[in-house]
C-alpha cells in the first residue's frame, strides 16, 4: 500500500539549542488509509463463509495420548501469534496517539496491526548476566580493529568539507563524528535487520520481566515513529534498524530524529541512510544539543587517590562531572599540569579490564556529553579512543596527511 504524499517534504533541521523546547511533536494530519477493517474491540475480523459441507468420514478409531499444545505466544518458532492490531492495549495506544498527534486513527491501527512480537528483540535488551566481569581492555579491540580504521579514513576523506562546516558550526571535531558512525555501524554496514515496527511494539507491549521496566519509554518511541512515518509517506513496517528500533548510520531513535536530525546538505529532506552530509549535521547537532564545549577535552590522564576511601568518594558520582581538579587532588588524585588549569567540573571514571588493573581517566563535560549518546563510560572510551586512532591515521599530528 502506498500512501498519498502527506508534505511536499520533511525539513528537519533543528538547533541544538532547541532541544529543550522539542519535547512535544506538532500534530500532523495522517495520510488517507487504505480501506482496511476498523477492529474496535478484541475480536477477530469477520470470518469467511463456511464451505459446504461434506459427507461425514468414516470413524476412526480413537488414539489415545495427550493432545498436542499449541506453541507458546512468546515461543521462538511462533512470533507472529501475538497480533497486536487485535489487543486492547494497543488498540488504545492507537486512540491517544491519533488524538495527541493528529493522526488519523484508522491509519494509525493498520500500521499497528502488522507489527509482530520478536523474541529475538526481547533477549537482546536483557542485561549481561549477573557477575559477567568487565574488559575494556577487550571491548575496545572489537572496535579498534585495522579494517574499521580503513574504513574510517576512508570515509573522513570522502567527506571532509561537510565535516569542517560541521566543526565550525557545532565545535564537534571530524573525529568525534567518524568514530560515532564506526563504532555504531561500521559506517553503514551494519544497521540492523529488525522491523522498526516489530522492535519498538514488542519493548512497548511486552517488554521481558527480570529487568527494570522501560516501556514507557519505547511507547514513546513508538509514538515518535509513527508521527515519522506518517511526515515521511512511510509504511511503518519498510524500515529496519537495530534491536532497540534505532535509525540509519547514526543509529538515532525515532524521538530524537524528530528533534535533532538536520538536512545539512539543505535538500529538503533529511537522509540518515547514506552516510553523507545529513549524517555528520545530525551527530554534531546531537552532541551540541547536550552541551558539546568548543575545544575542551574529553578526558584528562589521572591516577586516583591510593587511599581506598579517598578513591571511593570520587568514584560514588560515577560519569557525572562533579569536582574541580582542586577538590580531586586534595583526595589524593594525581594530575597533570593542563587538568589541574581546566576550569571545568570533572569525574574520576574507572573502567574494568577483568583481571587486570583497571583504567583511570578524570573525564570533562564533554566525557558525559559522549555518554548520552550511549550510556555507558566503556562506549564513551571506546569512541574516543577509535577518535585519537582515526585521528593519527589521517595525519593530524601536526604534520600533514602522507599518502
Amino acid at each position: 500500500m502506498i500512501l498519498p504524499r502527506l508534505l511536499p517534504t520533511l525539513f528537519l533541521a533543528v538547533a541544538g539549542a532547541a532541544f529543550a523546547q522539542a519535547t512535544e511533536l506538532p500534530p500532523v494530519a495522517a495520510p488517507a488509509p487504505a480501506v482496511v477493517p476498523t477492529v474496535t474491540d478484541n475480536s477477530a475480523a469477520a470470518e469467511p463463509a463456511p464451505a459446504p459441507r461434506r459427507a461425514a468420514p468414516a470413524a476412526q478409531p480413537k488414539v489415545k495420548g495427550k493432545p498436542k499444545k499449541k506453541p507458546a505466544a512468546r515461543d521462538d518458532d511462533a512470533p507472529d501469534d501475538v497480533l497486536y492490531g487485535r489487543r486492547d492495549d494497543v488498540l488504545a495506544f492507537a486512540a491517544e496517539v491519533a488524538q495527541e498527534r493528529g493522526l488519523d486513527r484508522a491509519w494509525v491501527e493498520a500500521q499497528l496491526a502488522r507489527a509482530r512480537y520478536q523474541p529475538a528483540v526481547a533477549r537482546l535488551v536483557m542485561p549481561a548476566p549477573a557477575g559477567t566481569a568487565k574488559n575494556y581492555a577487550a571491548y575496545r579491540a572489537r572496535f579498534l580493529d585495522p579494517q574499521r580504521l580503513r574504513l574510517g579514513v576512508q570515509w573522513w576523506e570522502a567527506h571532509a568539507p561537510e565535516l569542517a562546516e560541521a566543526q565550525a558550526r557545532w565545535g564537534v571535531p571530524p573525529e568525534m563524528i567518524a568514530a560515532i558512525l564506526g563504532i555504531e555501524t561500521y559506517y553503514g554496514r551494519m544497521t540492523g535487520g529488525f522491523r522498526v515496527l516489530d522492535a519498538l511494539a514488542t519493548l512497548s507491549f511486552d517488554f521481558p520481566k527480570g529487568r527494570s521496566d522501560r516501556s514507557g519509554f519505547y511507547r514513546g518511541e513508538l509514538r515518535a515513529y509513527l508521527v515519522w512515518c506518517a511526515l515521511e509517506n512511510r509504511e511503518a513496517d519498510s524500515v529496519r534498524g537495530s534491536f532497540a528500533g534505532a535509525i540509519g548510520w547514526p543509529q538515532f531513535m525515532p524521538g530524537n530524529l524528530l528533534r535533532l536530525a538536520v538536512d545539512f546538505d539543505h535538500d529538503g529532506r533529511v537522509d540518515l541512510a547514506s552516510g553523507g552530509a545529513d549524517v555528520i549535521g545530525s551527530v554534531a547537532n546531537y552532541f551540541a544539543s547536550f552541551g558539546w564545549q568548543r575545544d575542551v577535552p574529553t578526558t584528562f590522564p589521572v591516577l586516583p587517590p591510593v587511599d581506598a576511601q579517598a578513591r571511593a568518594q570520587l568514584l560514588a558520582p560515577d560519569i557525572v562531572p562533579t569536582f574541580t581538579a582542586a577538590q580531586m587532588t586534595a583526595l589524593g588524585a594525581e594530575l597533570p599540569d593542563a587538568a589541574r588549569a581546566y576550569a571545568g567540573p570533572l569525574a574520576l571514571v574507572e573502567l574494568q579490564n577483568g583481571d587486570a588493573a583497571p583504567t583511570y581517566v578524570a573525564g570533562t563535560g564533554n566525557f558525559y556529553v559522549v555518554t548520552r549518546y550511549n550510556w555507558s563510560a566503556y562506549y564513551a572510551m571506546a569512541v574516543i579512543d577509535l577518535a585519537a586512532a582515526l585521528k593519527r591515521e589521517m595525519g593530524f599530528n601536526g604534520a600533514a596527511r602522507q599518502r
